[in-house]
């Protein structure tokens, strides 16, 4: 099976935790919950040598005592159902500066503060992302939030929390997926065997109710390099030919996490499995709950089989679909972490990779997903 696309490095981190760096500058009002603070003056390409890294209690650690229960099934509402009831809808974004990326695909904002949305202005959120499908947003206060609130507040709003079977996290904090890489890591984008880094994928649709609204935001980046890819995939089916659309929405496939696992029981991945794996069969076309758009539902790193297929007849269809996502740069973007900033896309109707071309400079990757459940995939 491919490697994972999951990047992680074995850590020891402190028990205590609080998501706001340790640094000089800092002022904080302990009476208020209103925080203050200069930005950060660490990144990784003007650290000094000896400079202590403040992020250091966020590499991940592998608990190997953690085992979790199966995931049970939920009732998952989107937000955004509200938002299209309200006549205005993109309110959230008065004053703030857009630059749609292409004409139907991505989106970077800058002017607004995520961590101050009210309820409404999180519903629009929900139904502006599904539109967009990926999103950057500069410039954040976010990162300086308190984990409890990333969790308890913002996840929650968009659905369940999700814990990841098989990555590092914070001591404490397992809902948070840690990625990480620096030149003297150990992590699992071995590439000896490859051509390339990328590996495309949405995230964990092993599961029954796969992810929807998912932020990704980094604590370091290296001065260039790094950025991921995300690929529309409502517009991949649409691409399709009008005929083979109709064959592919009566089809289901089969979603499988023991690969991963077993990936991660052989010593990859901090060799840690905190729950056991699962498979699921879900519609090979998928239709947003909100927009009602369709959008292909199949990645490499996930799906195994067309049922009812013979295994020559799925393999030629499921490496044709593959290669269309991957090829497709009229759907495509590739997105900048410049220091600051938080990705949200929508994992129903999105395909993403990381690009590592950055090992050789020696510089950092290292930030957190913070992955909400949605409802089961329906056509």
């Amino acid at each position: 099976m491919p490697p994972s696309a999951t990047e992680t490095v074995t850590s020891t981190a402190p028990r205590s935790l609080s998501i706001r760096p340790e640094a000089d500058n800092a002022t904080v009002r302990t009476n208020s919950a209103s925080v203050k603070r200069e930005k950060p003056r660490w990144f990784s390409e003007t650290a000094k040598p000896g400079d202590a890294y403040p992020y250091e209690r966020f590499l991940p650690i592998f608990d190997r005592d953690l085992k979790l229960p199966p995931l049970e099934p939920f009732e998952h509402v989107d937000p955004g159902h509200q938002a299209l009831q309200d006549a205005a809808p993109r309110s959230f974004l008065d004053g703030a500066d857009v630059d749609d990326l292409t004409p139907e695909f991505g989106s970077e904002v800058k002017g607004i503060q995520l961590h101050q949305l009210d309820t409404r202005g999180r519903q629009q959120l929900a139904l502006y992302v599904a539109q967009r499908g990926v999103v950057v947003f500069r410039d954040q206060g976010f990162h300086d939030q308190e984990p409890e609130w990333m969790l308890n507040d913002w996840t929650k709003s968009f659905g369940r929390p999700h814990i990841h079977p098989c990555s590092g996290s914070p001591a404490g904090y397992p809902e948070f997926h840690l990625v990480y890489r620096d030149a003297k890591a150990v992590y699992n984008y071995e590439m000896d065997s490859r051509l390339t880094s990328s590996v495309w994928h949405s995230d964990v649709t092993y599961e029954e109710q796969p992810p929807g609204l998912t932020a990704l935001f980094l604590f370091d980046s290296p001065k260039s390099g790094g950025d991921t890819g995300y690929a529309d995939q409502r517009a991949a089916y649409k691409h399709l030919s009008p005929s083979l659309r109709e064959y592919l929405e009566t089809l289901r496939v089969v979603h499988s996490g023991v690969e991963q696992a077993e990936f991660s029981r052989k010593g990859a991945r901090g060799g840690v499995v905190k729950r056991e794996p699962v498979e699921n069969v879900h519609p090979l076309v998928r239709r947003h709950p909100v927009t009602g758009e369709k959008a292909i539902f199949v990645n490499p790193q996930f799906s195994r089989r067309i049922v009812g297929l013979k295994q020559e007849e799925s393999d030629a269809l499921l490496n044709l679909l593959y290669n269309h996502i991957k090829s497709g740069v009229d759907f495509q973007v590739r997105l900048r972490h410049k220091p600051r900033s938080v990705i949200l896309w929508d994992n129903r109707i999105t395909a993403h990779t990381a690009i590592v071309d950055f090992a050789a400079g020696g510089g950092r990757r290292h930030g957190a997903r913070l992955t909400p459940q949605a409802e089961r995939p329906f056509i």
